[in-house]
């Protein structure tokens, strides 16, 4: 009980914390504190826009924002003077002087989430604002899961889970086998991080694959849990007619490539652009790191983005984008709009930039471990 106890008290405290955060620079914001913060603009990563699902418990829930938010972020933005780029328009807007310029914003989504033209194409088309798609080869195509999505379904239909986390990553440690109770959302999300530890213990694709095993023996299908939630190659060439979208590159596996030998990872990059180049009739020029994240992403990773002709590709890192980097495109920041955060005067207070200079490293979620978002779960 008190491990139980205690990681309810870690979440509360961390949420307490950012949201005391957030509220402090909304007012440092509308009090114009450290202008300089804000730099050029702000680039935002989305990943579902969809009306509250109410499962049991929803260790992805911050990547969930509702239609509703993602129209009141651009009106905010809007009414704070913010003009909206595509992302192709951000590199040529980099090189610009910033004398007379506005400062902008850019919308991002990844991952290919059926649900973005759903729900978040409507309010995109009301404000007449650009937005990038950035798309994995293999969840359009149906060849791999997203281990994130398959285990919150896992976790939601079972009383209790028998793993050996040890045994399952090669560790002499012995640890046996453990179960771990599911009976409460907390239990779940407990669950979630003891299982994404695992994933990050690597190989990815090995641990993915026991994760999918696992789940199949539940009667939980990785691959159709794809084909649900995500846009097929069809209904991604439709999209890609829309003059608001663009569609960018995600890999095709949705591996860290950083932990990948340099061959693994040029080659995760190149497949995705040729494949995306064939089957929407157009290379494309901005590029999505999978995670985002400092050790998801090597200085040799940004080195290939440049060398494979990405105008710019972007992390999780958080952050707005400062002068100082337009000489380095392929590692740019990005600004999460967070399910748990989900109000207009943070939007305004995270695009400030303050948030960043106050903190050396926000955390623009609560405790747990690493997400497709680059950020930490629970």
């Amino acid at each position: 009980m008190t491990g139980r106890f205690d990681a309810i008290w870690r979440r509360g405290v961390k949420r307490a914390l950012i949201f005391g955060g957030l509220e402090a620079a909304a007012i440092a914001t509308r009090a114009n504190v450290m202008p300089s913060a804000r730099g050029r603009g702000a680039i935002f990563t989305l990943h579902h826009v969809r009306p509250p699902e109410g499962h049991p418990a929803e260790p992805n829930a911050h990547l969930d924002i509702t239609p509703e938010f993602l129209d009141q972020a651009i009106r905010q933005l809007k009414a704070d003077g913010y003009e909206f780029l595509s992302l192709c328009d951000v590199a040529a807007r980099m090189k610009q002087p910033v004398s007379g310029t506005k400062p902008f914003a850019a919308f991002t989504l990844d991952d290919g989430y059926r649900d973005n033209v759903e729900y978040a194409l409507p309010v995109f088309q009301r404000h007449g604002v650009p937005f990038t798609i950035f798309v994995a080869k293999g969840f359009a195509e149906r060849t791999h899961g997203m281990w994130w999505e398959t285990l919150a379904a896992l976790l939601n239909v079972l009383p209790e889970i028998r793993f050996d986390f040890g045994a399952a990553s090669g560790s002499n440690s012995g640890s046996g086998e453990i179960t771990l109770p599911l009976e409460t959302a907390t239990d779940k999300l407990d669950a979630f991080d003891h299982f994404s530890r695992f994933i990050a213990s690597g190989p990815e694709t090995e641990q993915v694959a026991i994760i999918d095993a696992l789940a199949a023996r539940h009667g939980i299908d990785a691959l159709k849990i794809t084909a649900q939630l995500t846009m097929d190659v069809d209904e991604l060439r439709a999209l890609a007619q829309n003059p608001l979208a663009s569609l960018g590159a995600h890999t095709v596996s949705h591996r860290s490539i950083a932990l990948l030998d340099r061959a693994e990872a040029r080659q995760e990059m190149l497949a995705c652009i040729e494949w995306m180049e064939t089957a929407f009739g157009r290379r494309p020029k901005s590029f999505a790191y999978p995670y985002g994240t400092a050790n998801a992403v090597s200085a040799r990773d940004k080195d290939l983005a440049r060398e494979l002709g990405f105008d710019l590709a972007v992390t999780t890192r958080p952050g707005t984008l400062s002068e100082n980097m337009r000489d380095r495109m392929t590692g740019l920041p990005r600004i999460s709009l967070n399910g748990y955060y989900q109000v207009p005067r943070y939007v305004s207070a995270l695009a400030s930039g303050l948030p960043f200079v106050l903190s050396a490293k926000p955390r623009m979620a609560a405790d747990g471990q690493l997400s497709p978002a680059g950020e930490v779960v629970g």
